[in-house]
């Protein structure tokens, strides 16, 4: 019997607002997030404050900050909220700023969101080492960075506390145009498997939070202009639809919550299943030189 049905995709997300878990989940605990001043971190971050958190967002860029703390401080039931610019490359600087959470807060991080992230599409035979060393860096190094610096704490003070790492699917897959950013995010979801396992005796959860395609005003340029090529960005996902970045900051949420303290050493995947379509009839090859608009390699030109 076959059915007449046209697919519909998968239903739309609850308004902004919304939220599986009971109000005040949140209250007396503090929240950290890279990369929280634009995009997907500063969405994850308004999640955990319309639960009560405080929240310190962080940045390396000081004019992101002051617009994402007044939003997020003007959310009901938001603790009290706090930015700092930190290139997570710098672990001094880290140190610094993990400092400034205890003074301003009276404690570590509850909560720590790894979402900063570097990236720019390029085919790997054009891949400087010193572009290489900066997506790797901030990718991967400072994430690790980060995340030592809230492991010692919270060793050192023996208190619970909980890592979420954002990555990408193609940590699994490789990313054709993306060889550094592919290799870090690589990196990242192993440290969240090796330190789920080194931290739980202590009462460290570390996971892993992949989000898909969901359009916000901070994406890559790569991104933003795939975004405009495409006639319909809705129909490219298996969902019929694009994600809303509040949906990853619920995944968020729940990830770092007390119904969540036997989930660890896991990467959880937001996009619809996106990553995981495959077509019954492969499409042919098109070299990324060509995706990209690049002529053929000239080992002169640089």
């Amino acid at each position: 019997m076959t059915s007449s049905r046209a697919p519909h995709g998968l239903p739309a997300p609850p308004p902004t607002g919304a939220s599986a878990l009971p109000p005040g989940t949140y209250d007396d605990r503090l929240v950290l997030v890279t990369g929280g001043g634009t995009g997907l971190g500063r969405a994850i971050a308004a999640e955990f404050a319309r639960l009560g958190a405080a929240v310190m967002i962080v940045s390396r860029k000081a004019g992101h900050l002051a617009p994402a703390r007044e939003e997020l401080a003007s959310i009901e039931g938001a603790g009290p909220v706090t930015a700092a610019t930190c290139d997570i490359r710098d672990a001094g600087r880290i140190s610094e700023v993990f400092d400034a959470a205890a003074a301003a807060h009276g404690r570590p991080p509850d909560v720590l969101v790894n979402n900063a992230a570097a990236n720019f599409p390029v085919p790997a035979e054009e891949l400087s080492p010193n572009g290489w060393r900066s997506v790797v860096d901030i990718t991967l190094n400072g994430t690790f960075f980060m995340t030592r610096e809230f492991g010692r704490r919270h060793l050192a003070a023996g208190t619970p506390g909980s890592v979420i790492a954002v990555g990408a699917s193609y940590a699994w897959t490789g990313g054709p145009g993306f060889a550094h950013s592919a290799a870090a995010k690589a990196g990242v979801k192993n440290l969240v498997e090796t330190l789920a396992v080194e931290w739980g005796p202590y009462g460290i959860q570390v996971n892993g939070l992949v989000p898909g395609l969901m359009p916000h005003e901070d994406m890559t340029a790569d991104i933003r202009s795939g975004l405009d090529r495409a006639e319909d960005p809705d129909a490219r996902q298996p969902a019929l639809r694009v994600g809303a970045p509040r949906e990853l900051g619920w995944a968020a949420t729940f990830l770092a919550s007390p119904y969540a303290r036997f989930v660890s050493g896991h990467t959880l995947v937001v996009d619809g299943a996106n990553w995981q379509r495959r077509d019954l009839v492969n499409a042919p090859v098109t070299p990324v030189r060509e995706q990209l608009g690049r002529g053929p390699f000239d080992a002169g030109s640089g």
